[in-house]
């Protein structure tokens, strides 16, 4: 599903997509596409992300314009915002209550696990503009990465093959193939070996 290019000077390995089209302004979006993508995150907000069915909560982030590999799971309690700019590869596991902003677009790999209550956030505000102007940069989260529990990815950040994010860290910068990081903001732990990249960690338990 994901094609990366070969990892070297230009930075982290990350999933290169065909159909994901990172969105940098809010004006090239029209009326009836804002529409359907308020009802959408009130729906699947409020009351769909609490359904205990898979298919259920998948199928709708799909039809809202969501494109989710097989053998992923997100589990309940999650929040999304702008589910058309949502990209996630396969047998991803996505834990409970994690928040995707993707107003500017979250690119997901395969293989990837995303533990309970971390926050993913494609977009901010220029604390120097009289309009408080939003500037829209995507996340992109390459092949085997783990982010455990309570970690934030800001937006522009690019997580690299197989790397690691540890609890409740702050990524706000770009993160190298197989680095460890952590702390606030992260930095470079430790290095994982490349032998650790070979599970698919498929975790679809019923009514989770």
């Amino acid at each position: 599903m994901t094609t990366p290019p070969a990892a070297g000077p230009a930075g982290p390995t990350v999933p290169q997509r065909a159909d994901f089209h990172p969105r940098y302004t809010f004006t090239e979006i029209s009326t009836i596409a804002k529409a359907k993508n308020r009802v959408g995150i009130l729906l699947y907000n409020n009351i769909i992300t609490y359904i205990p069915s898979h298919t259920v909560r998948q199928g709708f982030l799909r039809a809202f314009g969501a494109k989710i590999g097989k053998d992923t799971s997100i589990l309940r309690g999650c929040q999304v915002f702008d589910i058309d700019q949502i990209r996630i590869g396969e047998a991803c596991s996505i834990g409970f209550r994690v928040l995707f902003d993707a107003r500017s677009g979250i690119c997901i790999g395969d293989n990837v696990v995303i533990a309970s209550d971390t926050q993913i956030i494609a977009g901010k505000h220029d604390p120097a503009s009289p309009e408080f102007e939003a500037i829209l940069e995507p996340v992109y989260i390459g092949d085997h990465a783990w982010i455990a529990s309570r970690a934030t990815v800001v937006s522009g950040v690019s997580i690299g093959r197989g790397a690691v994010v540890a609890a409740c860290a702050l990524v706000s910068r770009d993160v190298d193939d197989l680095d460890i990081v952590g702390g606030v903001p992260a930095k470079t732990i430790s290095k994982r070996p490349e032998s650790a990249l070979r599970y698919r960690p498929k975790y679809r338990p019923l009514f989770y």
